[in-house]
């Protein structure tokens, strides 16, 4: 175990089970919760981690403690160093070279991507689009990689997943073996689906998490006023556990919203995304996409980080997202 009295050694990587108080059972208890490396323990409150280790809140405190000092969390690091790990993200082709301009590229690794609109939108036809693309050569705005499709609303078609492929030159049922898809049915499960996928990506290089969509249960589990502190702190920390997924595997995380009218409201469009400040907060780019003429829609980014507001039309066509 950890003598916190002594000098930490650089070359060593730490693990759980060398914390004071952690023995074998309690780091197979930690690891079947979801905390599987120091960085983890050391953000923990006491009185969680406590109550999931069945331990004190000394030892506890203890053990967060020695993370903290292990896992080198709450140190500085100067902009050269971030710009030097930014420049280790990627970007993926959403098929059309305009969306992909408004998105500086594609969209981003180690980001949430949120994608609302009304019921037919388009917002489920374009994360079945970034399935395929990811598995697509660097070349042409792939990442050669797997996608996990958390299915919350019983969305996802294989049938339309074959359109895509063929439309690309790409071989359906290897298409179809790289995306591995999961029914939510209630929040709970959506929640620990996300656990579940950490686990799948160390057996596939996973570089896509699809929630489709994101809001749903949560919306029809926690209904009035009453409810409502509870469903935003379970929101809350779904949404840390995707972008936490996003981080760990350099991973593209992009989820779908339903959206709400706000009957009072006179001017402007009145529709609004589901989730409130705690979606608007933890979703890194958002777009707003809505019904324009025939198989067009408009895309509009609200919010991102670094980049303009701006909107861009696109196709909805048999062969996917294109230019139209």
């Amino acid at each position: 175990m950890i003598d916190l009295a002594k000098k930490k050694d650089e070359n060593k990587e730490y693990t759980i089970e060398d914390l004071p108080g952690v023995g074998p059972a309690t780091a197979e208890k930690l690891r079947e919760a979801g905390y599987t490396d120091l960085i983890e323990l050391a953000v923990v409150s006491p009185k969680d981690l406590a109550d999931l280790a069945g331990v004190g809140e000394g030892t506890a405190q203890k053990i967060i403690a020695a993370a903290r000092k292990y896992a080198n969390v709450g140190d500085f690091e100067t902009g050269d160093v971030i710009l030097e790990r930014r420049s280790q993200l990627t970007k993926l082709t959403t098929g059309s070279k305009e969306f992909d301009t408004l998105l500086g590229g594609g969209l981003e690794s180690q980001a949430i991507t949120e994608f609302f609109g009304e019921f037919g939108s388009g917002k489920t036809q374009i994360v079945h689009q970034l399935a395929v693309n990811v598995q697509l050569p660097k070349e042409k705005g792939g990442l050669e990689g797997h996608a996990i499709f958390i299915d919350t609303e019983n969305t996802f078609r294989p049938e339309r997943i074959v359109q895509m492929a063929e439309a690309l030159e790409m071989n359906p049922q290897e298409v179809l073996k790289n995306i591995h898809v999961a029914r939510a049915f209630n929040s709970h499960h959506q929640m620990l689906l996300v656990d579940k996928a950490m686990e799948l990506a160390k057996k596939y290089p996973v570089k896509l998490l699809i929630v489709d969509s994101l809001t749903a249960h949560f919306r029809a589990e926690y209904v009035g006023r009453s409810s409502l502190a509870e469903r935003q702190q379970l929101l809350n920390r779904h949404m840390h556990d995707l972008l936490k997924f996003a981080d760990i595997n350099n991973a593209i995380v992009a989820v779908t919203n339903q959206v709400s009218a706000k009957p009072d409201m006179f001017y402007g469009d009145p529709t609004s995304p589901i989730g409130g400040h705690i979606v608007a907060h933890n979703a890194t780019y958002r777009l707003y996409i809505r019904k324009s003429r025939g198989n067009k829609r408009i895309a509009r980014l609200i919010d991102s980080p670094a980049l303009p507001d701006g909107e861009v039309v696109i196709a909805i066509t048999t062969e996917g997202i294109r230019d139209p």
